[in-house]
């Protein structure tokens, strides 16, 4: 029911209620009747759930899989391996996740344990569980508001509601009805809500919700809805699949060809499960777990608490941020920024006069007093003492408290033998009062519009303003409200909640790491405009209001060009959020409040601070020792470590398997005899995967941690079809060499296959691991030591004692030297043919294309260019989206939707190429453009490219007469610029 708009006696007949409170007896009934005042805890995961979902992982299931074929293949050793390192991994990560359960028991922390009620007109303490709806509750400075009131009695009752609406400003309450469209905590100033902080003055409420029917409640209760699949979750489940096609696709390939040539049945499927399993990058879930691991403990060294392992890499792979504004970027303390007299300058007599028209309460500590009342009243006192404006002896006379109807209080003060009354309010209740101004000195007839002025640019800057007026008034007994009357107005005092000095500095940190900020907040637009224009941000605003009138669609496109949204409320928040994940970005949510909590939920990295309610923690995946996004930055960059380092494994692991088992599984159809054994197929794989344990302590480019990354499969398969095609080339040869030194000696030709197929995984470590030439990134001394160990292990285990046991034959000196010189230059074309790849396979240009839609030289970065060269050479200024789906109708060769086109569209406006004008549909070409397409003209795919430059050249001379001439000098000039 909209309590807020109803009158005091409506609202207690609705309730069936009055002035004097419930009888004990009806408080029983109802209590009965809506149950406990309470937010119920979570449902809360027990061990054996948690444990069911660490076993039930796609990955552990392939991995538990690749087990047992192992041991069913004669890789008895491989398979307890395998197993150990997954049981290893569903114990840590047990053990992590059950932490988090047991620290996150309590979730309705914020509900005070005891009220002062009404009950049968007396005033007893009742635990705020059995609170319930007609119930009358006393209020006071200090106290928690123990569920949602309608306010029927406000006696300068100031209540801070910022974890609810986000504003940093406490809000005035007030007894009267208030029209409020829809749901707007905001502007409710005759309600008040439970777990919201009252820090001045006093009144009386009438509860008219109690537990899950609060705004508190109603949040607690989107927490409960199923928790959204982060994008971590959402790349294993997809790798996971990709392995498990390759394993099957696999299988089956070798099983027919091996049985086509004649080999046992039985030896050709276990010889097929051997090499689909070596397929299998089983120590991903380890290195993962190691990776994110070490990362928690360095991101815990710098403040930062992860809940879920998991979600460091979520964090490294953010590319947008949305934070509340409160506590964030600002300090969340009101401070006394500016003060001015009507001539624009700084009087201190002005700070002298509002000193004395305070009312707060001083309260003397060990080292220094601090003061309680009204924010901006303390911030005054405050003001004054740091900077030693002092008073001359006064008495404080009387005191004519604020009240929400005036907007104003006053005080009464001696000095000497005179008597002053000193007002201040809001500069629109205290004009109505004011017969005068002083300007100059000089006292002058108001000006009440100069007044305004002054108070309106004031405002449009984000301060909050109080007026200062004074008058001399005689010595009588009492003193009331109608003594305000004859004022002379004589400054402004400006208010606000300061940046933090590290926010500018934190968001363009933040910015270079390639992640977007948008501020998502319940504070009022003006304010929230101005300050993030204060750090740097250039404004496209939306309201709530603006956002509830949209569609999903529509507030899809509009995220991607506003940045800062205000007066949102939590449901609101989180529509962004979720908007934001289904335009393929990766969402990071900052916030600390109750109304910050749904977003937290939604959001694939959920961010919340110590000082936070605990719902907002409760809701969140990491937590922050303080709110700060410098410490953020510094988590990115770990996340991103993580994720490269783990990135590396994949990349070796899964292209160095995959070359050598092709090369196994077409030779084997040549030989008569298996190129090696089920357990030594098994064994290569073991030693070459033991540097990789390593692999999360190696150092990362500084490249690397520019922009965010994501799990690309496509690119996966790429590479590994790439690398596994020149792995399997130097395969080969080796095989051609082994055959004509080993002769019938099929022990000396498997352990020659085994010694150049194991060295060849360790080594080309040092060619993948980096995009630089392996000379300029040293690896880190754990991954080279390992290297050193596991490359010597085997190349001496064919020369040991126990070389029987794995039908291995000391190979003769000179085919290790042959197979040494096949795997230098195996290195050497790697290390070529790696710059190759990254330049034909990645996009052109990875400023202009999101991680999370990479490109290739196909259809798709020809598409990507062809809208390029669209825009290029058109003459105009300003060209239409439609006239460029012409010109691609008529340049094309292969089809296209119009979707694509206008994804490309964002992808260049978001790397700052073209800026875009949605009302006319229009695009316009930016400086960015012109150093884009002079890179191009120097890549070894140019030639490419040109060719679709000269088709949409011709079509957009016949179709408009004329083509840009500074572009199209580029089609002639391409030569001298690559030189």
């Amino acid at each position: 029911m909209s309590y807020w708009s109803k009158s005091l006696e409506e609202t207690l007949r609705d309730l069936n209620s009055s002035k004097n409170g419930l009888s004990e007896k009806e408080a029983k009934s109802r209590l009965k009747k809506y149950g406990l005042n309470d937010v119920p805890k979570r449902k809360e995961k027990t061990a054996l759930k948690i444990l069911s979902d660490q076993v039930t992982d796609l990955l552990a299931i392939v991995l538990i899989i690749a087990s047992i074929i192992s041991y069913f293949t004669g890789g008895e050793t491989e398979a307890f391996i395998i197993l150990a390192i997954v049981l290893v991994n569903i114990l840590v990560g047990f053990i992590q996740e059950y932490k988090s359960e047991n620290s996150l028991r309590k979730l309705a922390s914020l509900i005070s344990y005891r009220a002062k009620a009404l009950r049968g007109n007396e005033v007893v303490e009742v635990d705020t569980r059995y609170l319930v709806p007609g119930d009358i509750v006393l209020l006071e400075t200090g106290d928690r508001i123990p569920a949602d009131l309608r306010i029927f009695e406000a006696d300068d009752l100031e209540i801070d509601e910022s974890i609810v609406t986000g504003e940093s400003f406490p809000v005035h309450k007030s007894s009267e009805p208030i029209r409020v469209e829809g749901f707007e905590p905001q502007r409710m100033e005759n309600m008040a809500f439970l777990g919201t902080l009252v820090v001045n003055g006093k009144g009386k409420g009438v509860v008219v919700s109690t537990g899950m029917g609060t705004i508190l409640g109603k949040v607690a209760g989107f927490l409960k809805l199923t928790e959204p699949e982060t994008n971590y979750q959402k790349n294993i489940k997809n790798f996971s699949r990709f392995l498990v096609k390759s394993i099957l696709f696999g299988t089956a390939f070798i099983f027919v060809m091996n049985s086509l040539t004649g080999k046992s049945l039985i030896d050709s499927a276990l010889f097929s499960l051997a090499l689909a399993v070596g397929i299998i990058p089983e120590s991903l879930p380890i290195i993962i777990t190691i990776g994110l691991s070490r990362g928690a403990l360095m991101l815990s060294r710098g403040g930062v608490i992860v809940k879920k392992l998991s979600v460091i890499e979520d964090l490294g792979n953010m590319d947008v941020l949305c934070t509340d504004k409160t506590g964030t970027i600002t300090q969340n303390k009101i401070t006394l920024h500016d003060y001015f007299d009507l001539n624009g300058n700084r009087s201190e007599e002005l700070i002298k006069l509002a000193s004395r028209c305070v009312s707060v309460m001083e309260i003397s500590g060990i080292l220094e007093s601090t003061f309680t009342g009204s924010p901006m009243d303390v911030a005054i006192v405050e003001y004054a003492l740091s900077h030693g404006i002092t008073q001359s002896k006064t008495e404080l006379i009387e005191i004519i408290p604020f009240n929400y109807t005036r907007r104003r209080m006053s005080v009464v003060t001696r000095n000497g033998e005179g008597y002053m009354l000193i007002c201040k309010g809001a500069p629109e209740s205290l004009l109505p009062v004011c017969s005068s101004m002083r300007i100059n000195g000089n006292v002058t007839r108001l000006d009440g519009d100069r007044v305004l002025k002054a108070f309106e640019e004031l405002s449009r800057k984000g301060y909050r303003v109080l007026g200062l007026a004074v008058k001399d008034i005689e010595r009588k007994e009492d003193y009331s409200e109608s003594d305000e009357h004859g004022l002379t107005f004589l400054g402004l005092l400006c208010f606000l909640d300061p940046l933090k000095p590290t926010a500018e500095q934190s968001i363009h940190q933040l910015r270079e790491l390639g992640v977007e900020i948008k501020i998502l907040t319940g504070d009022n637009p003006i304010v929230t405009k101005a300050r993030a224009e204060e750090v740097g941000m250039k404004v496209e605003m939306l309201t709530g209001k603006e956002i509830d009138a949209m569609n999903d669609e529509a507030i899809g496109e509009a995220v991607e060009k506003t940045n800062v949204f205000a007066r949102l409320t939590p449901d609101q928040k989180a529509r962004i959020v979720r908007a934001l994940s289904k335009n393929g970005h990766v969402v990071g949510f900052l916030g600390d409040g109750v109304n910050d909590a749904p977003p937290l939920k939604s959001a694939d990295v959920g961010i919340s601070v110590d000082g936070a309610v605990d719902i907002a923690k409760e809701a969140a995946d990491i937590i922050l020792t303080e709110s700060s996004l410098e410490i953020i930055s510094k988590g990115i960059v770990e996340g991103r470590k993580t994720f490269s380092n783990t990135t590396k494994y994949v990349l070796n692991t899964v292209s160095a398997n995959l070359g050598n088992m092709a090369s196994l599984a077409v030779i084997s159809v040549i030989l008569d005899f298996l190129p090696m054994l089920p357990f030594q197929v098994l064994l290569t794989n073991l030693i070459s995967d033991g540097p990789l344990l390593s692999i999360s302590t190696d150092k990362v480019d500084e490249e690397e941690l520019r922009k965010p990354k994501n799990w690309n499969i496509g690119l996966i398969s790429r590479f590994s079809a790439f690398f596994g095609g020149i792995s399997s080339v130097f395969d080969f040869t080796t095989f051609g060499i082994a055959l004509a030194l080993a002769g019938d000696n099929v022990m000396l030709f498997r352990t020659a296959w085994f010694i150049e197929s194991t060295l060849s995984e360790i080594i080309v470590t040092f060619a993948i691991r980096t995009k630089k030439r392996f000379y300029q990134s040293s690896p880190s001394r754990i991954l080279l030591s390992m290297s050193i160990i596991c490359g010597l292990l085997t190349v001496l285990l064919p020369y040991s004692p126990v070389n029987t046991i794995f039908e291995f034959y000391p190979p003769p000196l000179i085919l290790l030297a042959i197979i040494g010189g096949i795997l230098l230059t195996y290195f050497t074309i790697d290390e070529i043919f790696k710059k190759l790849f990254w330049m034909r396979y990645v996009p052109a240009l990875e400023l202009v294309v999101i991680p999370t839609k990479r490109i290739e030289l196909t259809r798709t970065l020809r598409l990507m260019q062809i809208i390029v060269a669209a825009i290029c050479l058109r003459s105009e200024e300003e060209i239409s989206i439609n006239s460029i789906l012409d010109v691609l109708k008529d340049s094309l060769e292969f089809p296209f939707k119009q979707e694509q086109v206008i994804h490309n569209l964002f992808y260049l406006r978001r790397g700052g190429l073209i800026s875009v004008d949605n009302l006319k549909k229009t695009v316009k070409r930016e400086e960015l453009m012109k150093e884009y397409i002079l890179k191009q003209a120097k890549s070894e795919f140019w030639s490419e490219i040109r060719k679709d430059w000269l088709k949409v050249s011709s079509t957009t001379l016949i179709k408009y007469g004329e083509v840009n001439p500074e572009y199209q000098q580029l089609l002639t000039r391409e030569i001298s610029l690559k030189t």
